[in-house]
């Protein structure tokens, strides 16, 4: 008999388990709001509700033997009931207690002991400018909850900036300084039942307007900063006593300092890469961990990777077929098309991944141009 495992959750990171739900015996069932949703297409039954609808994840529960999750939209105290009647979640309630909140994530990191830039939250209570005076501009304004693919995080140059949108936004605010960063860096690491940890290679990203543009794997750090992050992640995941694949985004800094930036208790876009270019895959990790497997190999079988994200450009309803047949045409490339039914800017339709066979130093910034001038208008 399978094994039967639920998602709160049925977008692009869902729908990539599918594959390795075949290859280990497992039934997926997912709770998202739509049957547009990218999942609805592989999971065995689907329950239509928002990710945070409590009474849904009750009668997903009673459909699967774990529940999972594929973002962290949840509520998490309607959940606390359900888990106290035995259902079980991987990752726990508790792991996840901690990250939810951006300024809670925040203190749990620096509380243990962890490299992160200086931050504090906003409090209705104490004027702005007295609040702020310690990190000059300019600063990073992060909604606590709710942020992803750059919303909720603003960039803010001066002090009529930051009033203005406090002042119209009734959302609880975390700031933290600009840190002048060289390299944005990201490791997906994973944990399993029985407390083993395994961790992939650390990776080069680059986001414009906060959402990723590509990564490239591995990334091209010292082998001292990449111990470094190496027992960051051990670190965090055993304090967490976490089950399951986290993605952990780092700040490399001009002086050589690595600094935190957020974790995603998740699957995350970074990891996109291991699905062709490492024995076993960030989504096939994860099924591992939380259906009480042994963890799979974390090593590339190729000498380096580079993943592009295909993002909306305009609003349309377009399968694009005609860019995608010219992106699978390059040399070593593999297409994820995640079928979404609707583009609009700035959104995840699908990756392409360009496994290289050598050092990936010469070469990579003319694949990435390649297959942005293929995809994105001239």
């Amino acid at each position: 008999m399978s094994m039967k495992l639920g998602i709160i959750g049925g977008g692009q990171l869902a729908w990539m388990m599918k594959d390795a739900a075949d290859k280990l015996g497992v039934e997926l069932i997912v709770q998202t709001p739509s049957p547009n949703d990218p999942a609805v297409s592989i999971a065995q039954h689907s329950i239509f509700a928002a990710v945070d609808d409590a009474a849904a994840t009750e009668i997903l529960a009673t459909k699967c033997d774990i529940v999972t999750f594929e973002n962290e939209f949840v509520n998490l105290a309607a959940l606390s009931l359900l888990e106290k009647q035995g259902v079980c979640f991987h990752p726990q309630l508790a792991a996840l207690a901690p990250l939810l909140d951006k300024y809670e994530q925040r203190c749990y990191l620096r509380d243990l002991g962890l490299p992160v830039p200086q931050f504090l939250a906003l409090s209705g209570e104490k004027k702005l400018e007295s609040q702020i005076e310690n990190l000059g501009f300019p600063v990073v304004l992060k909604a606590r909850r709710h942020g992803y693919d750059g919303q909720g995080t603003f960039i803010i140059p001066d002090f009529a900036t930051l009033s203005k949108i406090v002042n119209q936004t009734h959302s609880q605010f975390l700031v933290e300084e600009f840190v002048p960063f060289t390299k944005e860096l990201a490791i997906i690491a994973a944990r399993s039942v029985n407390g083993e940890i395994v961790i992939y290679p650390a990776v080069e990203t680059l986001q414009k307007e906060q959402v990723c543009r590509w990564v490239i794997a591995p990334a091209q750090i010292t082998q001292e900063q990449s111990l470094q992050i190496e027992a960051i992640a051990h670190k965090l995941l055993t304090s967490l006593q976490y089950i399951g694949v986290c993605g952990i985004e780092l700040f490399l800094t001009a002086e050589g300092k690595i600094l935190i930036n957020e974790i995603a208790p998740r699957t995350h876009n970074s990891g996109h890469f291991s699905l062709d270019a490492c024995e076993t895959s960030q989504f096939e990790q994860h099924l591992r961990a939380v259906c009480s497997l042994p963890l799979g190999n974390t090593r590339l079988h190729c000498a380096s990777a580079v993943m592009v994200n295909l993002l909306g450009y305009e609003n349309s309803h377009c399968d694009y077929q005609k860019q995608r047949q010219q992106l699978a045409n390059i040399p070593q490339a593999t297409v994820h098309w995640y079928g979404k039914t609707e583009a609009r800017p700035g959104r995840k339709l699908g990756h392409i991944t360009v496994l290289l066979d050598q050092d990936h130093t010469n070469g990579v910034e003319e694949i990435i141009h390649k297959i942005e001038s293929i995809w994105y208008p001239q």
